[in-house]
């Protein structure tokens, strides 16, 4: 990667975040139905179609972590050491997500995101299109069809977890909990892949 090229991405980078900062900070002091992109892109200091380049649509907006999820969830199966099997290694990553998304500082967003039914939409379409990548990189991972309903099932599931945990009164417990019986399932499958502890 030339200087310019490396200059040039994080330029974009710091673009996109600003736009989100922006965006955040509109949608929680004046509610997030009452903030329009122009607003969001005028406070920004940026064009609407610049705004557009970074994010499809408003609620995106809200979700700026949400390609960094996904990629956190698809490193979990692809980057785990050959003898690590698969469960645990998701399990961790549910957990760091959890964590996330569970500190304070994230309840105004939790609480703005509950109170708006576009916001809900979105959020379910985004965990439904990470449960699919999961599934896939799964399959990958294992050699076995992309269309497997055991991997396609197992995403749900870890996915699930995350989102039942996020609402438990003790999230970490009811990761684990999730888990266990995820662990179990997975189990029941009897899976593997040569060399690779599943």
């Amino acid at each position: 990667m030339t200087e310019q090229t490396g200059r040039r991405e994080r330029k974009k980078a710091a673009t996109r975040q600003k736009i989100a900062d922006t965006a955040l900070r509109l949608f929680l002091e004046r509610g997030y139905e009452a903030v329009g992109i122009r607003d969001v892109a005028a406070e920004a200091d940026v064009a609407v179609t610049t705004l557009f380049s970074h994010f499809a649509s408003k609620e995106a907006l809200v979700f700026e972590q949400d390609r960094g999820f996904e990629q956190g969830l698809l490193r979990a199966v692809s980057d785990r050491a050959p003898d690590e099997p698969l469960i645990p290694s998701l399990r961790r990553e549910i957990h760091a997500l959890v964590r996330h998304c569970t500190a304070p500082e994230a309840a105004p967003v939790w609480s703005m995101i509950e109170s708006s039914p576009a916001l809900r939409e979105y959020e379910e379409s985004m965990r439904l299109r990470h449960a699919e990548s999961l599934a896939a990189a799964v399959a990958a991972d294992l050699g076995i069809p992309e269309t497997s309903i055991a991997s396609r099932t197992i995403a749900r599931f870890v996915i699930d977890a995350y989102a039942l945990a996020r609402e438990a009164a003790d999230p970490e417990a009811a990761v684990d909990e999730v888990f266990r019986m995820i662990e179990a399932a997975w189990g029941a499958a009897h899976i593997d892949r040569p060399g690779r502890r599943t």
